[in-house]
């Protein structure tokens, strides 16, 4: 990946939390760090555990040294990725008047579902959802569990029916996919696909020889 310039195009919060999926929000990150997406990344403890156990990558716990680690792995300007602490109640995203419109979490704990849908605004990653919520901005969660519960899907639907994107990590196999990284792709090209940003992942349907 090649050096980008200082000067971002946009800005989206995006959000790891403990569910699994890690490799559906690397590769996200990855991806909008390469359209010059300036990123503010909130990563709950529980993700941390589970990116070390799926994806083999010990994100440090420090926000200045994980902004450090990433910015050096993906080698992009240091002016696209902000880290922030739980407790940051001082970044941009816990305030309507500086939060970016757009936010990911991906993936999404039906724990961190459920907060979002309660208020809860325990954390940053709870209050950052709470703020694109009521700024009228675009909230997507990418939930991984099965099966469901009443709860997960009654929360989901109280979410839905506020105007969240609600994308249940469940990649299609119509792209006849041959190895793992194309399933994440699958997934993570409609997440941009609901962001507006261009991806050539996947073709769309009845597009590129279906």
């Amino acid at each position: 990946m090649t050096e980008y310039g200082s000067a971002p195009r946009a800005e989206i919060t995006l959000a790891f939390t403990g569910a699994s999926g890690a490799p559906y929000g690397w590769r996200l990150l990855e991806l909008l760090l390469a359209q010059q997406i300036k990123v503010h990344l909130l990563i709950s403890s529980a993700a941390r555990v589970v990116f070390a156990t799926e994806h083999d990558i010990k994100l440090a716990g420090a926000p200045d040294k994980c902004t450090e680690q990433l910015v050096g792995h993906f080698h992009c300007a240091p002016a696209l990725l902000s880290v922030y602490g739980k407790d940051d109640w001082f970044s941009p995203v816990a305030s309507g008047s500086a939060a970016p419109k757009k936010m990911v979490v991906c993936p999404c704990s039906t724990g961190t579902l459920s907060a979002i849908a309660q208020g809860a605004s325990d954390n940053l990653i709870e209050r950052a959802a709470d703020v694109v919520l009521k700024e009228g901005g675009k909230l997507i969660l990418v939930v991984r569990e099965s099966p469901l519960s009443a709860i997960h899907l009654e929360n989901m639907l109280k979410l839905s029916r506020l105007g969240v994107c609600i994308m249940p990590a469940a990649p299609g196999f119509y792209h006849q996919p041959t190895q793992l990284s194309d399933l994440v792709d699958f997934m993570v090209a409609r997440i941009l696909d609901q962001l507006g940003l261009s991806q050539q992942l996947v073709a769309r349907w009845g597009y590129g020889g279906q």
